[in-house]
């Protein structure tokens, strides 16, 4: 289904994208990241909360390491500033790229299983299929943040696949 270099691929992208982010957050008032916006999540930064968490999530299944420290219900609210959502974004997108860097063919194989706690159930997917969500996801709900951000004046610069430096 998907390969390794795949997976890099996306790894690195995942990163650019949230650096172009991140760029703008930094730039911001407060007021504005955390105002209801109509969206999933409602503000910018709650939306980067949840990928955080998230992302967070499907670290753990994948590398056996550290998930969220908050339960699904407070997904939103994991960084409480834009300041320690940058250096958790920073640490998790390094996570990420290193978790890449090592994976043989051989790990995209097969399947996936874990226990949801929203869910409140099993479940057993393709491991192709949860790496792709990983990404996918991402880049859906930065979407939403792209949306928002473009809406206030702000340019979270290009995301095109093709543009990603080094490509």
């Amino acid at each position: 289904m998907i390969g390794v270099e795949w997976v890099r691929l996306m790894a690195r992208y995942n990163s650019w994208q949230n650096g172009q982010v991140m760029a703008v957050v930094k730039r911001l008032p407060e007021a504005e990241l955390v105002a209801d916006r109509g969206a999933f999540f409602g503000s910018i930064l709650s939306t980067l909360n949840h990928l955080v968490w998230a992302d967070q999530l499907w670290m753990q299944r994948f590398d056996g390491g550290e998930g969220p420290q908050v339960p699904p219900e407070d997904s939103t609210r994991c960084c409480p500033t834009a300041a320690a959502w940058e250096a958790e974004r920073f640490r998790l997108d390094g996570r990420i790229r290193v978790w890449a860097a090592g994976l043989r063919e051989i790990d995209l194989r097969g399947d996936l299983q874990w226990r949801s706690v929203s869910a409140g159930q099993e479940f057993r997917k393709p491991i192709g299929v949860c790496v792709t969500q990983l990404f996918n996801h991402q880049t859906h709900h930065r979407g939403q943040v792209h949306a928002m951000l473009t809406s206030i004046g702000s340019d979270p610069g290009v995301t095109d696949l093709p543009f990603l430096p080094g490509e």
